[in-house]
């Protein structure tokens, strides 16, 4: 495999074996736990100015920090998004600065772009050539794209409520698209199935495959150096699978390893009041979910019943004093709008928690005043933007 040099190999999260990431692809073959890339950081000579010496061009810039080398990745030049300033919503807010990291400037319109460009790279060098996922439909889009460009067939299974956009553009990078009932889970056991019956099918599924948080950790490094290494007080992130929130600790935990900063940010899981597993795991002082019965939200890409990382979401906001928020869908939407309106940003609904979810911590009195607070946009507005003019229609408008 063409690793990077700090790249140690794959550990479980569960039971503490390590293994060979040329020898093992997904979970741990000894107790099925999940597996986490590891890494020698004390061979990683990595500065601010060797950074500010590269182009802001790709996630991949940070190749040092992640498992292959960037001459073998996948890429389609993914991540080097831009934060914006949003000063019209530090008053609604009552901070000193809100900025808004804008994923949804990703080739397909997603964050998940920066996951499936190191799942798609590891396919490459494990000598796959067919992939597969369960997807809510963003990271299917993506995983269509880049398995298109690494010359991979891709099977995608998603609910029949994903995006008209997400299906139509899983189609048009050559995917294999199947429709299956009506919600997330209905999918992933159509998959499930499938790969039982293809043993030779790649799986891209998020925590199956060890590299999607590793991608999704790049948003963090892009935002603490476009601060100019200033690490923001609270990160709010729309969270439904966890796999980015998972690569934030991870990369907070990273930075502070290898002496680019030395505090963490708080981090926030932001979800809907219709389907919060993590929120009530958080309110219950649980190490795990339970999972939700009935899940019943407007944002598809939130609406995870039983989210399988959530014991390291929960690490993650409670080692980083964070926290987790649920707002309603009609809050949400809104925040949506008002983002639109009055930054000129636009979230589809899902992301739009994150901003709901600022505003709802802002009403119980969780900031100062003089904090720095980040709301990450995982997805492009105009994904889903049929969703965002209902809303408004329903308001009169």
């Amino acid at each position: 495999m063409e690793t990077t040099d700090a790249f140690a190999g794959l550990e479980c999260v569960d039971c503490g074996g390590t293994y060979d990431a040329a020898d093992v692809s997904h979970r741990c073959p000894d107790c099925d736990g999940f597996l986490d890339p590891t890494y020698d950081y004390d061979a990683i000579d990595l500065d601010r100015e060797t950074l500010a010496s590269r182009p802001f061009d790709s996630m991949w810039r940070y190749e040092e920090l992640l498992p292959f080398t960037r001459e073998s990745a996948v890429t389609t030049d993914e991540g080097a998004t831009a934060l914006v300033d949003c000063p019209d919503l530090v008053d609604e807010l009552g901070v000193e600065r809100v900025l808004i990291k804008d994923d949804g400037r990703n080739p397909t319109g997603s964050t998940t772009d920066r996951g499936q460009s190191i799942a798609v790279t590891a396919a490459t060098q494990h000598g796959a050539d067919e992939v597969a996922l369960a997807s809510t439909g963003n990271d299917g889009q993506a995983a269509a794209a880049y398995a298109g460009r690494a010359g991979f067939e891709s099977h995608v299974y998603v609910p029949s409520r994903a995006s008209f956009t997400n299906k139509a553009m899983i189609n048009v990078h050559g995917g294999d698209m199947n429709v299956v009932g009506g919600r997330f889970d209905d999918a992933v056991g159509a998959y499930e199935e499938a790969m039982g019956e293809h043993d030779d099918w790649y799986s891209l599924q998020p925590f199956e495959t060890p590299y999607r948080h590793e991608g999704a950790k790049t948003t963090l490094y892009e935002i603490v150096e476009e601060l100019e290494w200033e690490v923001p007080d609270v990160v709010c992130y729309p969270t439904g699978l966890g796999v980015g929130i998972v690569g934030a600790y991870k990369a907070a935990t990273e930075l502070r390893e290898i002496g680019l900063v030395d505090e963490r940010p708080s981090l926030y899981a932001t979800q809907a009041d219709g389907c919060a597993p993590i929120v009530e795991a958080v309110d219950a002082d649980r190490d795990a979910h339970e999972p939700v019965e009935t899940p019943d939200t407007i944002c598809g890409e939130l609406e995870i019943a039983d989210p399988p990382a959530s014991p390291q979401v929960l690490e993650a906001v409670r080692e980083t004093d964070g926290g987790a928020v649920a707002t309603e869908d009609s809050d949400i939407l809104e925040a949506g709008v008002q983002v639109a309106k009055h930054a000129g940003l636009e979230m589809a609904p899902s992301p739009a928690a994150a901003a709901s979810g600022a505003w709802e911590l802002a009403e119980r009195g969780a900031f100062d005043g003089d904090e720095t607070v980040v709301i990450v946009n995982t997805a492009a507005g105009n994904k889903e933007g049929d969703v965002l003019r209902s809303h408004l229609m329903s308001q009169g408008v």
